[in-house]
């Protein structure tokens, strides 16, 4: 029968007291507070259920007895009753066990390192509320919109025209990425240059998100070259660094752009 602890720790089931310590203190670094004070509180509170999960997995499988009984109880939703047991690495934050279990983590890609590890963890939970919270913003701006298939992207809008309006407004197009720079840029312009035509949206503007990002210079560069490429509709690219949610907006933006953009920081 499955093991979530072990499944939680991404160890076997026979891994020595030493490979759980590292697989603990690889894991609970991705939900340090540090890594998610910058996000919303329902991502904050994610981390700290998820790092419980952890140390409850962790107090267990380094305890002999309470992994004995654990192993011999079969049951993968509970764990058997706890003995005293060493405490944890002091990198664990004191949470509560109460919440309900989320989903765990996709194990990470074998050769990577224990520092690539945990920025992957931490990546992916800033994308995960970065996402919504474009979502959000989108939903509060056009009230109703559509989705549609374009690879490469988190969110694609397309929004419904106003009631009080004959005029479609512009696609929009959401992406995350860990590092908003020239190369990210090239790469999001070339997938959103796919993107269908449509004789009634001329325009299709696109977001490009990420907790870091270069410096305007680089990203102007970027820009202005992707522009020369022809498309068969206008892009218009819009970095956004999400720790601070500013971004750098072109001069032709149309004012949906910074609508959106104050949407995004008061969210």
């Amino acid at each position: 029968m499955a093991k979530p602890f072990y499944e939680l720790l991404d160890v076997a089931s026979d891994a020595p007291a030493d490979e759980i310590k590292r697989a603990f203190r690889r894991e609970i670094a991705k939900y340090h507070p540090d890594k998610v004070q910058h996000l919303g509180k329902e991502f904050q509170e994610i981390a700290a259920n998820k790092a419980a999960e952890l140390t409850r997995a962790y107090k267990t499988l380094t305890d002999p007895a309470s992994r004995a009984d654990y192993d011999a109880d079969g049951d993968a939703g509970e764990a058997a009753p706890q003995r005293p047991a060493s405490p944890p690495p002091s990198s664990a934050p004191a949470t509560s066990e109460s919440a309900p279990r989320p989903a765990a983590e996709p194990a990470p890609p074998s050769g990577t390192s224990v520092f690539q590890q945990d920025r992957m963890g931490a990546n992916d939970l800033v994308q995960r509320a970065t996402v919504m919270r474009f979502r959000t913003a989108l939903t509060t701006e056009f009230h109703s919109w559509e989705e549609f298939s374009l690879p490469g992207f988190q969110v694609t809008c397309t929004p419904k025209a106003a009631f009080w309006s004959l005029k479609l407004p512009p696609r929009v197009l959401g992406r995350f990425v860990p590092q908003v720079d020239g190369p990210a840029l090239t790469e999001t312009w070339t997938m959103a240059s796919r993107i269908q035509r449509d004789s009634q949206r001329e325009l299709c503007i696109i977001f490009l998100m990420g907790p870091a990002i270069a410096p305007a210079g680089e990203l102007a560069a970027a820009i202005n070259e992707s522009r020369r490429r022809p498309t068969t509709t206008k892009l218009l690219m819009v970095p956004v660094n999400t720790r601070t949610w500013t971004a750098h907006v072109p001069t032709d933006a149309p004012p949906l752009v910074k609508s959106l953009l104050a949407r995004l920081k008061s969210a």
